[in-house]
């Protein structure tokens, strides 16, 4: 008996629709509600996350025990270590919900892609990180406006004390930095680092599969395989928080910017 090597498929996962298939609800308003496997993923993670919450708080105790202080003890690391460090407390209480918000659901859809049977992070495709970054961007343009009006704008871009002339130069460089880039580099992160994971995991498996049923020499190498895809299964636990914080401190960085703009 011999095993056989079959590469990943990227397209029914990462590249959904009529090609490919695996969709759910796909003759109905034209596509606009079809569910392929990733979109059933987010939305069991979301329910899940959102259920835990309200069973978390639906009775608080003074004395938190049970699920109530696990989720106390998360909410209170995005306040102290998030939100109040880098906004302080009064900015930080401001926007503790939607940095929880990002905290949390970038958590959980990260863990899914080390969860047997579901094996993938929604956050490995685009669509969800760019909900997240639209949403901090959105935050981050809202902190500016709501202090400084229209100037917000201006202080966003034009460095104080240059000579006329090099504004020309500067200004266009500050406003892609500012308006573009910060979005775009907060989704493309964290759908990079998740696709490659996958990509990862999926081939050191597979690979292990492929040389147990060698079913001579070669298996023994099918224990090598199989230690590096543990090893990397625990770094991607390490990978799952940290692309949260990650997220949820850059959202809040920049949400500080925006509040001292003219200190640009």
């Amino acid at each position: 008996m011999k095993g056989e090597f079959h590469a990943p498929a990227l397209g029914p996962e990462f590249f959904p629709g009529q090609t490919y298939g695996h969709i759910i609800g796909e003759e109905f308003a034209n596509g606009w509600f079809a569910l392929d496997r990733i979109m059933l993923v987010r939305l069991l993670i979301a329910a899940i996350l959102v259920l835990l919450f309200v069973i978390a708080f639906r009775n608080p105790k003074l004395v938190p025990k049970g699920l109530q202080n696990f989720a106390e003890i998360g909410v209170d690391f995005v306040r102290i270590h998030i939100a109040e460090d880098t906004l302080g407390k009064k900015d930080g209480k401001r926007f503790l919900p939607l940095l929880c918000t990002i905290f949390f659901s970038i958590l959980f859809m990260n863990a899914a892609t080390i969860i047997p049977g579901l094996n993938i992070s929604p956050n490995a495709r685009i669509g969800m990180p760019v909900v997240l970054a639209v949403a901090a961007y959105i935050a981050m343009i809202y902190a500016g406006v709501k202090r400084y009006g229209a100037a917000y704008f201006k202080h966003s871009t034009v460095i104080p004390g240059l000579p006329p002339a090099l504004h020309i130069l500067v200004v266009p460089i500050e406003f892609f930095s500012t308006f573009i880039l910060r979005p775009v580099t907060l989704a493309l992160r964290l759908m990079a680092n998740f696709l490659a994971g996958h990509i990862i995991l999926v081939l050191l498996y597979s690979a292990t599969n492929f040389f147990f049923w060698q079913l001579n020499a070669w298996t023994t190498v099918s224990g090598l395989t199989l230690i590096a895809a543990l090893l990397f299964t625990a770094y991607e636990l390490i990978i799952i928080f940290l692309q949260a914080y990650i997220f949820a401190l850059l959202t809040a960085v920049y949400i500080e910017l925006s509040l001292h703009a003219d200190a640009h």
